[in-house]
């Protein structure tokens, strides 16, 4: 299975340090640096960090922008690349921005970007909560903490992933500060957002116990209290089987169909162990999102015990609103193999297929690698 990789290099990113100017936030700055001598560097981190990716390369598609924005730097090293983005030249903002867009329109599995702190902002109004990024130090100013702290670390980090181990996510503030206070000797600085960030790999949940291994128990309360505390009151949401969701039903207070598929709006029981019609029927009436988790030592998502859900009411919830929780020791004991999507229906299943995120606890997530049972 292919990790799907968004690159993107800020080619301007850090010009403005070696020439004093403090920062190289707009096309001005970035102009007047090179008229006093600086030389773009950005591209030499980045190439840093890919390096660090070219024993996988047959497991990795890189997804770039044209030319100095990624195209360049990806092609050197061996890589297969889509271009998805033609940057104009000189780059502004708007290239950043747009790419972004661009990569999370193609269904990139994490943007990794090169530059500083005004390139982290640029990603982060693009992208959201879209999509994790990962940031290769490359600029003048790093206050955010959504960067690697080296090139290197960045690419190991994404290593990682591709390897299939469990890597957290975290979300991470986007910082900036005013470049022209800063000249003049004053630290202004502001929160612009959050990202989720891949941190390095802590098999350590934050409830355990004195030995470090999760206590099933006290994990699946963590994950229920987060899932519960997300639900939108404009959603209803289609529960799943099994314990794990069981557990999600319970901190609502609802009546749980152990083997069959509920109903819940604004936190009330709306519908109980359904059938495909009826749930068909639901999700034509109401935007709706589907909390569900894998069978453990099997990894099956769908096609073991929720035949309810059918590839028509998978489709009509759509991918993006798809919820997966679990805890990590769960899919610790799948050893790296993929989940499975089993639904009868081979051209979602390879929709399906990729990388998901999966909450393993309150505000922590991992991405983790979805197949299909043809590929088992």
């Amino acid at each position: 299975m292919q990790f799907k990789l968004g690159f993107i290099i800020n080619p301007v990113a850090g010009l403005g340090g070696s020439v004093a100017l403090k920062g190289s936030d707009g096309a001005e700055t970035a102009a007047k640096a090179l008229a006093l001598g600086a030389e773009p560097k950005s591209h030499l981190r980045a190439k840093a960090a890919l390096e660090q990716l070219i024993p996988h390369q047959k497991q990795l598609q890189i997804y770039t922008a044209s030319a100095v924005m990624g195209e360049y730097v990806a092609k050197d090293l061996g890589f297969n690349v889509d271009v998805v983005y033609q940057c104009n030249e000189p780059t502004t903002e708007i290239d950043t921005h747009a790419a972004a867009q661009a990569l999370v329109n193609v269904g990139v599995d994490l943007i990794l970007f090169a530059g500083g702190d005004g390139t982290a902002r640029n990603i982060c109004q693009a992208i959201s909560d879209k999509v994790p990024a990962l940031g290769i130090p490359a600029g003048c100013k790093i206050h955010s903490g959504v960067y690697a702290i080296t090139p290197k670390a960045a690419g190991r980090v994404v290593e990682m992933l591709v390897k299939g181990e469990l890597v957290t996510l975290a979300d991470s503030d986007v910082m900036d500060i005013d470049e022209d206070a800063f000249r003049a000797g004053t630290v202004r600085a502001k929160r612009y957002g959050e990202m989720r960030v891949p941190s390095e790999l802590r098999y350590v949940q934050a409830v355990k116990n004195g030995g470090g291994k999760e206590i099933d128990e006290l994990v699946l309360a963590d994950i229920a209290a987060h899932v519960v505390s997300e639900m939108d009151e404009d959603w209803q949401y289609v529960m799943g089987s099994g314990s794990t969701v069981a557990a999600v039903m319970e901190e609502m207070g609802l009546e749980n169909t152990l083997l069959g598929v509920d109903l819940v709006h604004n936190q009330e029981l709306i519908g109980q162990d359904m059938t495909a019609a009826q749930l068909l029927d639901a999700c034509q009436q109401k935007p709706t999102k589907l909390v569900i988790t894998l069978i453990g030592g099997q990894g099956h998502i769908f096609g073991r015990g929720n035949q309810q859900l059918s590839p028509t009411i998978i489709r009509a919830i759509g991918k993006e609103n798809i919820i997966l929780i679990a805890t990590k020791s769960k899919l610790q004991a799948l050893e790296g193999r993929p989940l499975i999507c089993d639904t009868g229906d081979s051209e979602l299943d390879d929709e399906l297929s990729g990388y998901i995120q999966v909450t393993t606890g309150f505000n922590d997530h991992v991405l983790y690698a979805v197949g299909h049972h043809e590929e088992q």
